[in-house]
């Protein structure tokens, strides 16, 4: 299928970290007051983020927070443990400031905005989110593509709009996150796709199905891929076929980042299987990305090794709506504080390790 015009800023290039600035921040962690390593992965995050952000003095006090939420057609297959309504009831819980997602968003004093992209349930009249009609969800992928093209231009672009308003607000980190049931099926399925995997060995519980209902799931995306899988020819191709709303903005939202040259805090397994559609689509992107935890979802660990992916934390978590990312933002602050203000041995007077010839 011929990709319009409108999807021709997903060829924008990439912002290329400073490996330079990463050596600088390298060699200060062999001055600072310490055995060398012994911060662990601390020092590594706060190498990294040197680099991404071309700095020696890497901070990600400022950090915006996107839920992107949206209905999924495949719901009507009994794939979720939760009705359909749960989608809008949720995002009225987000606007009220009653979502996990909201608590930690108020803790870390971190921006956080809630965009519907297509509900069945009208969300008009709520305050505090942002409104794109895409449809009321996408379609039920077992019997038709789930998107238009025109629903999956609007859904990246929605992504690349939230990169815009973070870069408008001169923050440091952005952290997607996700609210749709019925997105873990979409979201296996889609990486069933692109990874060339069967769907037992990505498709996980979700919102909490027994061992039944997991069969359940697996049968239908199965035979979701033999309906679309001789149509797609692209990791759009996919992502149109079997996507939902908020996974093509989360992965919009990822390639944008990656253009603006700014870090990206990646959740769980929904989030991770928009960010390898997004490093699909445009191969790089990956180097934005830092990886907060590893959920108890089945596919999360399968995705994150086609990633080359490490995550910070693992707390057997699999809530969604950006948390993992939000608990693991933290680490990140603290791994740049130590960078930036512990003494190094000259400064504190200390004896450095002695050689040893």
């Amino acid at each position: 299928m011929t990709r319009p015009v409108a999807l021709d800023w997903l060829d924008m290039p990439l912002a290329i970290p400073n490996p330079e600035m990463g050596q600088l921040a390298q060699m200060r962690q062999t001055q600072l007051t310490k055995p060398p390593g012994s911060l662990g992965r601390l020092e590594e995050i706060a190498i990294q983020l040197a680099t991404l952000q071309n700095t020696p003095q890497p901070c990600v006090e400022r950090a915006h927070i996107a839920i992107f939420a949206g209905d999924h057609g495949i719901a009507a297959e009994n794939v979720s443990a939760f009705p359909q309504s749960v989608t809008s009831e949720m995002i009225r819980n987000f606007a009220h400031g009653g979502g996990a997602i909201n608590v930690l968003a108020r803790a870390l004093d971190a921006s956080l905005e809630i965009i519907n992209l297509g509900t069945i349930h009208d969300t008009q009249s709520l305050a505090n989110v942002r409104h794109y009609h895409l449809g009321p969800g996408t379609a039920n992928f077992i019997h038709e593509p789930a998107m238009t093209w025109n629903q999956l231009h609007q859904a990246l672009h929605a992504g690349y709009e939230a990169i815009e308003r973070a870069q408008q607000n001169n923050k440091h980190l952005f952290i997607g996150g996700e609210m749709g049931i019925g997105n873990t099926t979409s979201a296996a399925a889609l990486a069933c796709l692109l990874l060339n995997e069967q769907p037992n060995l990505l498709t996980g519980s979700g919102t909490g199905l027994d061992n039944h209902g997991i069969a359940h799931k697996i049968n239908v995306i199965s035979q979701a891929l033999l309906f679309h899988s001789s149509h797609v020819h692209s990791p759009l191709d996919a992502l149109c076929r079997v996507g939902g709303f908020e996974i093509a903005a989360l992965a919009g939202a990822y390639i944008h980042g990656a253009q603006a040259g700014l870090p990206m805090l990646i959740d769980g397994f929904i989030s991770t299987v928009a960010a390898l559609t997004a490093e699909y689509i445009s191969p790089g992107c990956k180097r934005w990305f830092i990886y907060s935890h590893r959920s108890t979802e089945f596919g999360h660990s399968r995705v994150l090794k086609a990633l080359d992916a490490e995550p910070l934390i693992a707390l057997d978590m699999r809530l969604g709506e950006g948390s993992g990312a939000a608990i693991a933002l933290n680490l990140l602050r603290m791994a740049c504080q130590l960078h930036n203000e512990m003494a190094t041995f000259s400064e504190a007077q200390v004896a450095q390790k002695n050689s040893i010839a």
